[in-house]
């Protein structure tokens, strides 16, 4: 399984500024996977250790952080020489030793030649929680369930992939039926590894829902076992109502879904928890489309997605025979799948800040409005081939957006500053001219 991940590892590889690097991302979106598979691709050895119940990690790391101790004992547990010039180390786990992540610091700064990375699946609630060491002594890479574009590759449709890339949309709009299928299959399947390996190898749907139902039962054990006892149940609520909460014509998070009476207060550190995981996405409201939009920011107005399309559908309990239903997978619950796919394909493109808008009146929503660092880009999402954009229309005549896109079932189209991007090819929102 190819994941476009393992570029940016090879640029921190080969980087004269290379600092330890910690990987986040929810539980089993493949980051164990990811860090082996780049050791045996990228170096002559790579020693893995997993510091989950490893009580002489725990032992090693308890005294002092002095990187040649520190060298030796890893050394002497992994039974070989550890080469700093061709050897990675890989921390798996690693929030489960809290002075293992103090001593990145350290070896940044004492040990800057050996290799390391790390990763933990509620790694990102442990370095939310001020786990010790200093920000800047490390790089981070999030690591998200696979993209449309990788699910495209690991289906064994490489070429319709490079097609994408290389924006060639006159030979797109010629095999349009293709796509179409596969992303009515990546809706379902969605971009868990497990899931799409699955798919891949057997091409059956059923045991793709069984491996997201295992999937969605290993995130409601995490819920028990490791968040604050106290906001348990809020987790559980929240996590329940995002389904009924997209379902909404207006997706804006409302409490009152989640417990009638519910105020604001009472679920931000669910909430909170819930995103440190890579669990959900959460999506603010701008009040005005200027960059950067981080300052037009309403805090107190959001929409919430999970991490995956197809444990989306899992939760909704969408049936493999709506596959079969011509178009109707694309409209399922007011386009709420279609909504979410766009978001995750947003959140994988590296520097693009990802937001929605509503005017003060709630006469005109614009679905996501997208900060490149260049410019500022409304994307309003169809689910079929409907392109009656009235909002889309309003924020233009407000904000002269340089270019604004419009996401559908449609073909590619260019005029005067709006783009017919189809579904299938947002992934290249950040390069279209």
């Amino acid at each position: 399984m190819y994941r476009i991940a393992i570029e940016k590892l090879m640029k921190w590889k080969q980087s004269k500024r290379r600092k330890p690097l910690i990987i986040e991302g929810a539980r089993q979106v493949g980051k164990t996977w990811l860090m082996k598979e780049f050791g045996r691709q990228a170096y002559a050895d790579t020693v893995y250790i997993n510091f989950d119940s490893n009580s002489r990690m725990a032992e090693l790391f308890a005294s002092d952080l002095d990187t040649d101790r520190l060298i030796m004992g890893l050394e002497l547990y992994a039974d070989r020489k550890i080469d700093p010039d061709n050897s990675l180390l890989i921390f798996d786990e690693v929030q489960e030793v809290p002075r293992a992540l103090a001593s990145l610091k350290y070896f940044y700064e004492n040990a800057p030649q050996y290799h390391i990375m790390c990763a933990g699946s509620l790694l990102g609630i442990a370095l939310h929680q001020g786990t010790s060491f200093p920000v800047g002594k490390v790089d981070f890479l999030r690591l998200y369930p696979l993209s449309f574009k990788e699910f495209l590759m690991a289906v064994g449709k490489e070429r319709f992939a490079k097609l994408l890339d290389e924006q060639d949309f006159q030979m797109i709009s010629g095999f349009k039926q293709t796509y179409i299928d596969a992303l009515k299959h990546y809706y379902f399947i969605g971009g868990m590894p497990e899931a799409v390996q699955s798919f891949a190898e057997n091409k059956d749907f059923n045991e793709v829902r069984e491996i997201q139902k295992r999937i969605l039962a290993a995130y409601e054990q995490d819920f028990s076992k490791h968040a604050p006892i106290e906001i348990v149940l809020k987790i559980r609520m929240i996590w329940n109502s995002i389904p009924s909460q997209l379902a909404k014509e207006n997706k804006k998070f409302i409490y009152g879904l989640v417990r009638e009476g519910a105020r604001a207060k009472e679920y931000e550190t669910a909430i909170m928890w819930l995103s440190d995981c890579g669990l959900v996405h959460k999506v603010s409201r701008i009040n005005a489309a200027n960059i950067p939009l981080k300052a037009y920011e309403d805090l107190k107005a959001f929409k919430l997605f999970v991490a995956d399309v197809g444990l989306l559908g899992c939760m909704a309990g969408l049936r493999p025979h709506t596959l079969l239903d011509g178009s109707e997978l694309f409209t399922e619950f007011k386009g709420a799948l279609t909504e979410q796919y766009v978001c995750q394909q947003l959140k994988t493109i590296d520097d693009l800040e990802v937001y929605y808008y509503t005017n003060d009146r709630g006469s005109c929503e614009i679905d996501f409005v997208v900060d490149t660092g260049e410019r500022v880009v409304p994307v309003e999402v169809k689910a079929e081939i409907n392109l009656k954009a009235k909002s889309l229309k309003t924020y233009r005549e407000k904000f002269s957006p340089e270019i604004s896109v419009r996401t559908s079932m449609a073909d590619y189209k260019k005029e005067e500053g709006l783009v017919n991007l189809p579904l299938y090819a947002i992934d290249q929102i950040a390069e279209i001219n």
